[in-house]
């Protein structure tokens, strides 16, 4: 148990120097830019803490990216990396899109199906990637990427059928299957809630929150979190012992693929309405990938992390507007961050190479 505790609180205390030194290093960016860092950093925090709406808006910013965050974070607890959170979080704007746009259903019932088809979706299509690895031994960094780039394709295809006359999206969902109701109900109040409800906080953030303890209790407390941890520890020692890995894996891709898919679903039903024609991929999923190295991929970290850089990105877009700093230097601070919070990361799968290597030379 000491262990476990002191092992944990490693984890933390590294997270806590990581961010620290990204801050650093953000700081000498921005004075060799010709910035003050001190009024830089300022102006970050109260980009965040200057009103309660600023708050509400860091909220919705970090809703989508802690969903992205826990789906790969999910996936990591099997070995794998899923590069296709960006790809699963556009099938679940896209779908969402097509119900909440196609189908005429009471109110109730359009939110419940559309969430729910979405994330079958994404569960379907986070498992292809994993059923890809399992039966032809292609690696998922590989195939979620490519699926990334069919999802991309298929929004915009999506966006051409359904294109707003004179726009660069589609119309938007209909008002049965959005779900503003914090926003809807936030206007009867005064002071701190009724401008912290000014932003369009929705259903994402507390189905993030209830995702995210299914998640832990799945790992920690079910047979299948036992097997699909065994499996990310040690491949040939799971299947010895009855594991069936390939099993394991198209489960844990499909899971990963279904949280990603919730994050796009609930944006598109709770703040944007609408898709937009993509030129570049939106980031979400791969601030999810930020989010879950972040939080040493641990899902109750998720929320802490997934907080923290939507937070950080949203109180950019204050630091450009009152400094005129370029939103490139925020971009810098939070890959400094993360680059420092992977580096162990890098030399744990590095030395594990190298043991295994070695003990294969040992048995030859």
């Amino acid at each position: 148990m000491n262990k476990k505790k002191s092992f944990a609180n490693s984890k933390l205390l590294f997270t806590l120097v990581s961010i620290i030194l990204g801050l650093l290093v953000g700081a000498l960016v921005l004075f060799l830019a010709g910035y003050n860092p001190i009024e830089a950093y300022g102006k970050l925090i109260e980009g965040v803490f200057k009103s309660p709406r600023n708050i509400g808006w860091a909220l919705v910013n970090s809703t989508p990216i802690i969903l992205t965050g826990l789906g790969v974070c999910f996936a990591f607890q099997t070995g794998l990396f899923n590069m296709g959170a960006e790809g699963q979080f556009i099938i679940g704007t896209t779908v969402g899109f097509l119900l909440g746009y196609l189908l005429n259903l009471p109110p109730l019932i359009h939110v419940i199906l559309t969430i729910t088809i979405a994330i079958l979706a994404g569960f379907i299509y986070g498992g292809l990637a994993g059923f890809i690895k399992a039966k032809f031994g292609i690696h998922e960094v590989i195939s979620t990427i490519m699926l990334n780039w069919v999802a991309f394709y298929l929004q915009n295809f999506v966006v051409y059928r359904y294109q707003k006359p004179n726009s660069m999206g589609t119309f938007d969902i209909k008002d049965s299957a959005k779900v503003t109701l914090f926003t809807n109900a936030g206007q009867r109040f005064d002071g701190f809630f009724g401008k912290f409800f000014r932003a369009p906080i929705h259903l994402g953030i507390i189905l993030a929150i209830i995702s995210v303890l299914i998640i832990w209790f799945i790992l920690e407390k079910t047979s299948l979190g036992y097997k699909l941890k065994a499996v990310g520890l040690n491949r040939e020692a799971s299947e010895y012992g009855g594991i069936d890995a390939n099993k394991k894996i198209v489960q844990s891709m499909a899971i990963s693929g279904a949280l990603c898919s919730l994050a796009g679903v609930t944006q598109i039903m709770g703040y944007t309405y609408s898709l937009p024609l993509l030129s570049a991929m939106e980031n979400f999923g791969f601030d999810g990938l930020a989010v879950s190295l972040l939080a040493s991929n641990n899902p109750i970290g998720c929320i802490f992390s997934g907080l923290f850089l939507g937070s950080l990105k949203y109180a950019g877009s204050n630091l450009q507007r009152t400094m005129g700093v370029p939103s490139e230097l925020i971009s810098i601070i939070i890959g400094t961050i993360i680059l420092f919070t992977a580096i162990p990361l890098i030399f744990k799968i590095i030395r594990a190479r190298l043991n295994k290597n070695r003990k294969a030379g040992n048995n030859a």
